[in-house]
C-alpha cells in the first residue's frame, strides 16, 4: 500500500477540559458525545458536547458526588440513549442526560471503584435483553438487568480462599440469539475469564502475563469471532474465537504495538477487521487482521483446533504526550473517532481512506 492511499489520522478538533478526564463515549444517533471525569476537588463530572461547525459547544456539564470512571449507552434504546456510569463508589447509575438530576437506576454495584463497564442488547445491537456488565477492583464482575433493581442476574467474583484480582476490564459478546451471552473479564494479574452466561460457567481462561488494560469482541452480536486484548507492556493479543480446542483453547497472535502500555482497543464499527489501539505514550496505531487461509485444522488427535491470522499496521500517529485513556469510534459516521487523555484533552480525530481497506 503506498503513503497515499494509507489511512491517514487527523486531529480535527482538539479540547482542553479542567478536569481528568477518564472515558468518552458517542451518543448514538447524533453528532455528541459524552466525557466523565473528575474534578480536583473530588467530584464526578458529565460533559455533554455537540461538534459544530468543526468545533466543540458544551451542552451540559452535570457534577456528582464521586469521580466518573467508565460509561456505555450499551444497554438503552435509540430513543432513550440513557447513558450507565461507574463511579469511585462502586455505584451503577442510569442517566437520562435530558434531565440528569436523580438517577433513573441507582445501584451500590460494588465495595470499591468500578473500573470498567459495557452494555448489551440496546441501540439494536445484540439479541436479547438489555444488560449492563461492571468490573471492580473488589474483585468481582457482575451482570445487572435495568429493569430489576437491586441485585444482579450474574455475579462472577472469585471462589473461596482464591485471591481477589482487580478487574480492569469486561466485555459483553456472543450475543447472537436471545440465549447466548458471554462476558470477557480481564485482571490485574493477566487473567482472562470468558464467562457463559446462558449456562452460568467459566467456559476458559488463558493468563497473558501482563496486566489486561483492553478487551473487546470485534462484534458483540455475532457468534465469537474474534477477541482483542490489550496489556502493559506494550503487547496486544487477537484470539479467534470460533474453534475452541479442550485443551490449548483458543488460538491467538501477539504484536508488540506500542513501547508503553496499550490502554485501550476498538474496533471499527464498519469493519470488524480494522481496530485502533492507544498507548500510553499518547500514541495510536491502527491495525488490520488478516484471516489465515484456513481457520481450524486437525491436531495430532484429530480434534479441531484454531489457527490464528496475522496483524499489519496502517498507520500511526502521536497526539500526546501523556496516556491515552479512552476512544471511542462513532457508530454512524466511518472514521469519525473520539479520543481523551491524561493532559486534560479530549480530540475529535478523522480517519480518512477507510473504505479503501
Amino acid at each position: 500500500m503506498s503513503a497515499f492511499e494509507k489511512p491517514q489520522i487527523i486531529a480535527h478538533i482538539q479540547k482542553g477540559l479542567n478536569y481528568t478526564v477518564f472515558d468518552c463515549k458517542w451518543v448514538p444517533c447524533s453528532a455528541k458525545f459524552v466525557t466523565m471525569g473528575n474534578f480536583a476537588r473530588g467530584t464526578g463530572v458529565i460533559q455533554l458536547y455537540e461538534i459544530q461547525h468543526g468545533d466543540l459547544k458544551l451542552l451540559r456539564e452535570i457534577e456528582k458526588a464521586k469521580p466518573i470512571k467508565c460509561g456505555t449507552f450499551g444497554a438503552t434504546s435509540l430513543q432513550q440513549r440513557y447513558l450507565a456510569t461507574g463511579d469511585f463508589g462502586g455505584n451503577l447509575h442510569i442517566w437520562n442526560l435530558e434531565a440528569p438530576e436523580v438517577p433513573v437506576y441507582s445501584v451500590k454495584g460494588h465495595k470499591e471503584i468500578i473500573n470498567t463497564i459495557d452494555g448489551i442488547g440496546g441501540l439494536g445491537i445484540g439479541e436479547g435483553a438489555p444488560e449492563i456488565v461492571t468490573g471492580s477492583r473488589d474483585g468481582t464482575v457482575k451482570v445487572w438487568d435495568p429493569r430489576q433493581k437491586e441485585d444482579p442476574v450474574a455475579n462472577m467474583e472469585p471462589v473461596q480462599g482464591e485471591n481477589k484480582r482487580d478487574c480492569w476490564t469486561v466485555a459483553f459478546g456472543n450475543a447472537y440469539n436471545q440465549e447466548e451471552r458471554v462476558v470477557c473479564a480481564g485482571y490485574d494479574n493477566g487473567d482472562i475469564k470468558l464467562f457463559d452466561l446462558r449456562n452460568m460457567a467459566l467456559r476458559w481462561e488463558t493468563n497473558i502475563k501482563n496486566g489486561v488494560c483492553s478487551l473487546e469482541f470485534d462484534r458483540k452480536d455475532i457468534s465469537m469471532n474474534k477477541l482483542v486484548a490489550t496489556s502493559l507492556e506494550g503487547k496486544f493479543h487477537v484470539f479467534d474465537m470460533r474453534t475452541q480446542h479442550p485443551t490449548k483453547g483458543f488460538a491467538s497472535v501477539s504484536e508488540k504495538a506500542h513501547k508503553s502500555t496499550v490502554w485501550q482497543v476498538r474496533h471499527l464499527p464498519q469493519n470488524r477487521e480494522l481496530f485502533l489501539t492507544a498507548g500510553g505514550a499518547g500514541g495510536l496505531h491502527l491495525w488490520k487482521y488478516e484471516y489465515p487461509i484456513q481457520r481450524s485444522k486437525k491436531d495430532s488427535e484429530g480434534v479441531e483446533m484454531g489457527v490464528a491470522g496475522s496483524v499489519s499496521l496502517l498507520q500511526n500517529v502521536t497526539l500526546s504526550t501523556q496516556p491515552i485513556s479512552s476512544l471511542d469510534w462513532s457508530p454512524d459516521k466511518r472514521g469519525l473517532c473520539i479520543c481523551s487523555s491524561f493532559d486534560q484533552m479530549v480530540r475529535v480525530l478523522i480517519v480518512t481512506k477507510l473504505h479503501k481497506i
